[in-house]
C-alpha cells in the first residue's frame, strides 16, 4: 500500500518564444566569404541594411547590439587572415557582420523536464511564512540540445506555490576561462575520455606540474601545427575540447533569474548539459554554497561536471575526476560528514552508490549502495537529487524504472553518521505516473532532480514524461515513519 501523497495543482510549461541568440559558424572558407561580400558593400549603404536587422530583433533580445559585436570580434582572427585590419571596421558594418553570424535558438521549444528546486539567495520584502524558491530544468530544444533555465517561485506557510511569469529576455552569460589545471588530474581525465596516449605523452612533458590555459594552449597549437597526420590533430584538438569544460559564466546584473540560461559552452557538452542537481551546501565555516552536479554530453562521451555559485550571477564549472566521477546520478550530500564530501553516483548505470572525498573535484573509491529490489526499479535505480537532512535520518527520492520502462519515484532513509546504512526503503512507488502525466515526448515517466522542505512536508517538483512539469507533496513525518517501518531494502 503505497504512502499518501499529494499533488499540487500547479504546472510549468515551457515557452517556445523563449529565444536565445547565438553565435553560428560554418567553416572558416564560408566564413570568409561571407566577410568579404559585406566588406564590398559601400559605406553608405551599410547603416540601410543593418538598420531593420537592429530594429526588428530589439524586441527580441536584450542589449542586441551587444551581441552582434561581440559575434563579430569573434571573427578577427579571420580578418588578419584576409588582410583586414579589423580596427578600422566601422561599428554598423561591424554589427552587419555580427549579424551573418547569429542565429536564434528556441531553448524550451523540444522538450521542459527534470526539475530541480532550490532556496533562493535572495530572501528580502517577503511576507510571513513566505520563501523565495529558485527551480532549475532541463530544457531541449533545436537538434535535442539541453541547457539549464530557471524559473522563481514563491511558496507560502500553506505550501501554496506561485510559479513567477517569465521575463521577456533570455541572456546569454560572459564565458571567462581562466583556470589553472593540475597536470596530474588533468591528465588523468585525458586518459578516461580515450585521446590518443602518444599524443597526451607529448604534451604533457611539456607542461610544469600547475598550468594556465594559455599556456596549455600554446602548447597544443605548436605540436598540433608539426603534426602531418590527420588523427593526431584531432588527438590535439581533444585536449583543447577537454581544457574547455573548464570555464566561468558571468551574467548582467540587470538580469533575471528566468532570464539567465546556461547553454553548452564547451565541445564536450555539444550535445547538451542534462539533469542539474541543485543543492545548498553548507560549509563547515557556515559558509553557504549553491553547487550543482550535472552531465554533460558531446554524443557518445558522458563527462560528470560541477557547478558552483553564491549568487547565481556567476557560475565556476569544472569536470568532477576520479573512478567515482562516471556516467549519470551524482547528487552531493548538503554538507560533510565526518569531515568528508560526501556524493551518491550511479556509476554502473544500474545502482546506487556512494563515495566520500576531501576534495569535492576528486571521486575514488565508491561503495555500492542500493541494488534494485522491487518489482517497480527492476532495470535500474538512481536518485532524485541531493539528500535532505531529517532528525532521523538522510531522506534520499530515488527513481525506479519498471516495466514497459514506466519511471516511478521511491524513497530511502539513510544513517546519519554513517550513510553506508540504508535504514529503510519504501517497498512500494512514492509516485507513479497517472493517465494525465503518461503521455508527451517521453511517456510513462516521472522524474525529479531535488527536493524542497517547507512547513513539515516534502515538496518534490517533478516533470511529466518531458513535456511539462508539476509539484507533489508529502508530510515528512509519515514518509519517515513509513520507511523505518518497511526496513533496509537490501
Amino acid at each position: 500500500m503505497r504512502i499518501p501523497i499529494e499533488r499540487i495543482p500547479v504546472k510549468v510549461y515551457p515557452d517556445s518564444k523563449r529565444v536565445i541568440a547565438r553565435f553560428f559558424f560554418n567553416g572558416e572558407s564560408r566564413a570568409k566569404e561571407v566577410i568579404q561580400r559585406v566588406m564590398a558593400i559601400p559605406e553608405e549603404d551599410i547603416f540601410g541594411v543593418v538598420s531593420p536587422i537592429l530594429q526588428e530583433y530589439s524586441k527580441r533580445h536584450r542589449n542586441i547590439t551587444r551581441i552582434l559585436h561581440r559575434h563579430s570580434n569573434k571573427l578577427k582572427h579571420l580578418f588578419d587572415q584576409l588582410d583586414i585590419d579589423y580596427d578600422e571596421v566601422k561599428p554598423y558594418r561591424r554589427l552587419l557582420i555580427g549579424s551573418y553570424f547569429t542565429h536564434e535558438y528556441s531553448i524550451e521549444s523540444a522538450a521542459f523536464f527534470n526539475p530541480s528546486i532550490i532556496e533562493d539567495p535572495d530572501q528580502s520584502d517577503l511576507e510571513d511564512g513566505e520563501k523565495r524558491l529558485i527551480i532549475s530544468f532541463r530544457a531541449v530544444g533545436e537538434g535535442h540540445i539541453s541547457s539549464i533555465v530557471f524559473r522563481r517561485a514563491l511558496i507560502d506557510k500553506h505550501n501554496n506555490i506561485h510559479v513567477i511569469p517569465v521575463g521577456n529576455y533570455v541572456d546569454e552569460a560572459e564565458v571567462i576561462r581562466n583556470a589553472r589545471y593540475d597536470k596530474k588530474l588533468f591528465f588523468e581525465k585525458a586518459a578516461a575520455s580515450l585521446i590518443d596516449v602518444d599524443v597526451l605523452n607529448d604534451v604533457e612533458k611539456q607542461l610544469d606540474t600547475h598550468f594556465e590555459y594559455a599556456t596549455l594552449r600554446k602548447t597544443i597549437l605548436e605540436s598540433q601545427n608539426l603534426e602531418e597526420d590527420d588523427y593526431k590533430k584531432l588527438q590535439y584538438e581533444k585536449i583543447l575540447w577537454l581544457s574547455d569544460a573548464y570555464y566561468e559564466l558571468v551574467f548582467a546584473l540587470d538580469t533575471d533569474i528566468t532570464d539567465r540560461v546556461i547553454f553548452p559552452f564547451s565541445e564536450l557538452e555539444r550535445k547538451g548539459i542534462e539533469d542539474a542537481r541543485f543543492v545548498k551546501f553548507t560549509d563547515d565555516d557556515g559558509q553557504i554554497i549553491y553547487y550543482a552536479t550535472y552531465t554533460a554530453f558531446d554524443g557518445s562521451l558522458i563527462l560528470p561536471k560541477l557547478l558552483e555559485t553564491t549568487n547565481f550571477y556567476n557560475f565556476k564549472i569544472k569536470p568532477l575526476f576520479g573512478n567515482g566521477a562516471q556516467n549519470k546520478n551524482l547528487a552531493l550530500f548538503p554538507r560533510k560528514i565526518n569531515g568528508y564530501y560526501v556524493m551518491m553516483s550511479r556509476i554502473d548505470g544500474c545502482n546506487n552508490y556512494i563515495m566520500y572525498s576531501k576534495n569535492i573535484t576528486v571521486w575514488e573509491d565508491p561503495i555500492l549502495l542500493q541494488t534494485p529490489k522491487y518489482v517497480w526499479e527492476f532495470v535500474q535505480m538512481g536518485n532524485c537529487g541531493s539528500p535532505i537532512e531529517t532528525p532521523e535520518g538522510w531522506l534520499v527520492i530515488s527513481h525506479g524504472v519498471g516495466p514497459m520502462r514506466r519511471y516511478c519515484l521511491g524513497a530511502s532513509l539513510l544513517d546519519l553518521d554513517d550513510p553506508k546504512i540504508e535504514i529503510g526503503r519504501l517497498k512500494e512507488p512514492l509516485l507513479v505516473p497517472n493517465p494525465d502525466e503518461r503521455e508527451g515526448y517521453v511517456p510513462n515517466v516521472v522524474y525529479s532532480c531535488g527536493s524542497y522542505v517547507n512547513n513539515g512536508k516534502l515538496i518534490i517538483p517533478y516533470g511529466l514524461s518531458d513535456y511539462s512539469s508539476s509539484f507533489a507533496e508529502v508530510s515528512i513525518q509519515a514518509l519517515v515513519d513509513r520507511l523505518k517501518a518497511d526496513g533496509p531494502g537490501v
